[in-house]
C-alpha cells in the first residue's frame, strides 16, 4: 500500500535511531538498545528507538529531582504561563508534523489527527491560566486567638512519573505535561512503546520553549521501564493511563515511598438509545461512539443498549452506517478509519470477534479481518456490530479495545440504568432521548465518570474526565486534576502581642 497523502513526510524519522530525552539532552539508552517501531497500515518498520530500561528511568529521575530543587522552583506562575504560552504556539505550528507522526505511528487517519491541533493548544492555554489562578487561602480559625493568622499554601508534590498508552499519542502527552508546568512540577514520560515518536518531538519543542533542562524528560522503553518509574523511590506522583490490569501493578509497584497516584483505566461504557431519540443523530453518535480511533478508546460506547421498539430498526442502520465507514490507508484524507496499532492487538480483537460467534452472537456487521486487497499487509479490522448478545457474553463485559460493538435491547429506564452498572467499570456513557426526564435520571443512576447525553467523546479542558471502580481514579481536566500535583500545606501564626 502507497501512502497517499501529500504531506511531508516528517523530517523528525531521518537520520539514526531516536533517542532519550533526559536533562535536556538526546541521549541513548545506557544499555545502546534500540527496538523496533512499526507502521500498523503496512507491517512496515518505521523507526529504530533507543530501548530505555530502569537505569535510564533512574539517571531521568534525578535529572527531574535536580531540576525540581533547583532553578525551577524558582520561576513564578507568570513565568510557568508564559512558557506555557511559547509551548502552545509551538505545538501549534508543528501540528501537522505532530499528526503525521501520530498518523505513521498509530494508524489513526490523518483526517483525525490533524484536529488534535485545537485541543492541543486549549489545554496549554487553560492549564496557563491555572499557573496563575491556583492559591490557598486565609482561614478564620476557631481554636486559635482573634489576632493570629491561618492560611494554606499550594506546593507542588514534586517529581511526577508520566505513564501513557499508545491510543492517543501527543493528545496524551500533553495532557500529562499541562498539570506539571502549571504546578512547578517535573516529570518523566514514559510513551507507550508502540507509539514513541511525537512524544520524543514534544521534547525538541519544549527545548525550543525554554522549559529549563530536567523539567521535561522522555524515556522510551518497554514494560520494565514502566515498573521502574512506577517503584522508583525519587518519584513523587505516579499518573497513569492505560489498562485495569497494568493499573493494578501500578498500585502494588508504588507502595514503597506511597507515592501519590491518578489512573485512568479501561472502561465497557454503556451507551443508552431511548425509542424517542433522534434516529438519524444517534445512528452515528452511537455508532461513531464505537468506531472513532478504530475503537482504540477507554471510554468507547461499547454496551449499545437500544429500546425494544426501535431495536430492529436501529441496528440495522448502525450495520449500514458501519459498513460505509471508509477503511483505509491512515493517510489518506478521505479515511474514516485506519488500522488497529500491532499485531498484538490485532490478534486480541480478532480473538473476541471468534469469542462473540462462539457465544452465540452473530456479526451484522463486520466480524473478521480484512485479509484481502491492498490493506492484507495491515492490522485492519472492520467495524463490527454484534446482535443477538447476551449480558453476561464476554463481548458484553471484556474491554476489547477495538471497533466492537455489543447491541442489547432493553425496556424501561430503571432496567437499563441497573443493567448498565452492572460492570466492574465506570469510565464513560451515553444517553440518546429527546426526554430531559430520562436523561437526567440516566445521567444521576449510572456509576460512572462521564456521561454524554446526545453526543458522544466531547473532552474540554475545563471538565474533569475520569473512572469510577475499576475504571480509576483521580481526574484529568479542570482545575480538580491541578490540585492533584499540589501538596496543602497549613500554616499556623500566633501573632505578638
Amino acid at each position: 500500500m502507497q501512502p497517499s497523502s501529500t504531506r511531508p513526510f516528517p523530517a523528525f524519522l531521518e537520520g539514526g535511531p531516536k533517542l532519550l530525552y533526559i536533562d535536556g539532552k538526546h541521549v541513548p539508552a545506557l544499555s545502546g538498545k534500540t527496538f523496533q517501531t512499526i507502521n500498523p497500515a503496512t507491517g512496515k518498520v518505521l523507526a529504530e528507538v533507543s530501548q530505555g530500561a530502569a537505569e535510564d528511568i533512574d539517571v531521568a529521575v534525578k535529572a527531574a529531582r535536580r531540576a525540581f530543587e533547583g532553578p525551577w522552583s524558582k520561576w513564578r506562575p507568570a513565568d510557568r504561563q508564559q512558557v506555557m504560552s511559547r509551548l502552545a504556539d509551538l505545538v501549534d505550528r508543528h501540528h501537522d508534523e505532530l499528526a503525521m507522526l501520530d498518523t505513521l505511528d498509530l494508524g489513526a487517519p490523518i483526517s483525525r489527527t490533524i484536529l488534535g491541533r485545537k485541543r492541543a493548544g486549549a489545554l496549554l492555554r487553560y492549564y496557563g491560566g491555572l499557573a496563575t489562578s491556583t492559591h490557598g487561602e486565609t482561614i478564620n480559625s476557631s481554636f486559635m486567638p482573634h489576632d493570629s493568622l491561618t492560611y494554606t499554601l499550594k506546593e507542588p508534590v514534586g517529581v511526577v512519573g508520566a505513564i501513557n498508552p499508545w491510543n492517543g499519542p501527543i493528545g496524551m502527552a500533553i495532557w500529562k505535561l499541562c498539570p506539571v508546568l502549571a504546578s512547578g512540577c517535573t516529570v518523566v514520560l514514559k510513551p507507550a512503546e508502540q507509539t514513541p515518536l511525537s512524544a520524543l518531538r514534544l521534547a525538541e519543542l519544549c527545548i525550543e520553549a525554554g522549559i529549563p533542562d530536567g523539567v521535561v524528560n522522555v524515556v522510551v522503553g518497554l514494560g520494565d521501564a514502566g515498573a521502574a518509574l512506577a517503584e522508583h523511590p525519587g518519584v513523587d506522583k505516579i499518573a497513569f493511563t492505560g489498562s485495569t490490569e497494568v493499573g493494578r501493578k501500578i498500585v502494588r509497584a508504588s507502595a514503597g515511598n506511597l507515592k501519590r497516584l491518578s489512573m485512568e483505566l479501561g472502561g465497557k461504557s454503556a451507551n443508552i438509545v431511548f425509542a424517542d431519540a433522534n434516529m438519524d443523530i444517534a445512528v452515528a453518535g452511537a455508532a461513531m461512539a464505537v468506531y472513532m480511533n478504530s475503537g482504540q478508546i477507554c471510554s468507547a460506547g461499547t454496551r449499545m443498549f437500544v429500546q425494544r421498539p426501535i431495536y430492529d430498526e436501529f441496528v440495522e442502520r448502525v450495520a449500514a452506517f458501519a459498513k460505509g465507514i471508509r477503511v483505509g490507508d491512515p493517510l489518506d484524507e478521505s479515511t474514516q478509519m485506519g488500522p488497529l496499532v500491532s499485531s498484538e492487538q490485532l490478534d486480541r480483537v480478532c480473538g473476541y470477534l471468534q469469542v462473540g460467534k462462539e457465544q452465540g452472537a452473530r456479526a451484522l456487521a463486520g466480524g473478521a479481518r480484512l485479509t484481502e486487497g491492498a490493506l492484507a499487509d495491515g492490522y485492519f479490522v472492520p467495524p463490527t456490530l454484534f446482535v443477538d448478545v447476551a449480558d453476561d457474553m464476554r463481548i458484553a463485559r471484556e474491554e476489547i479495545f477495538g471497533p466492537v460493538a455489543a447491541a442489547l435491547a432493553f425496556d424501561d429506564i430503571d432496567e437499563v440504568i441497573a443493567r448498565g452498572n452492572d460492570s466492574e467499570y465506570g469510565l464513560g456513557g451515553g444517553v440518546w432521548t429527546r426526554d430531559l426526564n430520562n436523561a437526567h435520571l440516566v445521567a444521576k443512576g449510572l456509576r460512572t465518570g462521564t456521561v454524554w447525553v446526545n453526543c458522544y467523546q466531547v473532552l474540554d479542558p475545563a471538565v474533569p474526565f475520569g473512572g469510577y471502580k475499576m475504571s480509576g481514579f483521580g481526574r484529568e481536566s479542570g482545575n480538580e486534576h491541578i490540585q492533584e500535583y499540589f501538596e496543602t500545606k497549613a500554616v499556623m501564626v500566633k501573632l505578638d502581642q
